[in-house]
């Protein structure tokens, strides 16, 4: 069984439309005992981090997502999910504390580069780590879909799966034993992203 974390902020149609398509037993999750009998966790998001946290923490699903990281099942975190794995955000001055599995915070990007803020729409990959399971039969430079003005800015260059460049190279997903984390959306980004859902939903648990 899939949990799909609904915390009433993220992007649950596509992905549990994405995630169907490929025959998961997928169950919306809204109260921790929800995560205890999932094989796999999939955290997805759309907004703001402080929102996305600030929910978790109400529906007590945020030390929920602790215990269950910690049990070594797949936990995917996608876009601010994504996000949400680290110690905290600059976006719009946050004082939401994120789960802090992997050091490091969520950044804006320069406006400097003289591109569009926030990056709408498809950019290539760049794989940095071609042993990460999540990553297989989907090939270098492959394009995915993003929105997003923020990206975590990871401590530990080691976890980095992927990296995309926008003005600058940032790291557009994460991998650390059965956690997993993309910047872009999988559930929107055609053949590419139901390879990558494919990949997690065969991972062991």
């Amino acid at each position: 069984m899939i949990a799909l974390i609904d915390y009433g902020a993220g992007n649950l149609r596509s992905v549990h439309k994405a995630l169907r398509y490929l025959d998961a037993d997928v169950r919306l999750v809204t109260e921790p005992g929800g995560l205890k009998e999932a094989n796999a966790v999939v955290l997805p998001g759309v907004g703001a981090f402080d929102d996305c946290l600030n929910a978790l923490r109400k529906q007590e699903l945020l030390e929920a997502c602790r215990e269950f990281l910690r049990s070594g099942r797949p936990f995917l975190g996608i876009c601010i999910g994504y996000q949400a794995l680290f110690e905290k955000s600059e976006e719009f001055n946050s004082c939401a504390a994120g789960l802090g599995i992997f050091p490091g915070k969520v950044v804006r990007f320069s406006a400097g580069t003289g591109l569009k803020i926030p990056q709408i729409g498809w950019n290539q990959i760049e794989i940095a780590r071609p042993d990460c399971p999540l990553f297989r039969d989907i090939p270098n430079g492959s394009y995915v879909y993003f929105v997003h003005s923020f990206f975590p800015r990871p401590v530990d260059d080691f976890i980095v799966a992927i990296h995309t460049t926008y003005g600058e190279a940032f790291a557009s997903a994460i991998w650390k034993g059965n956690v997993f984390g993309t910047q872009f959306h999988p559930e929107k980004s055609q053949k590419v992203g139901l390879q990558l859902l494919k990949n997690f939903l065969e991972l062991p648990s």
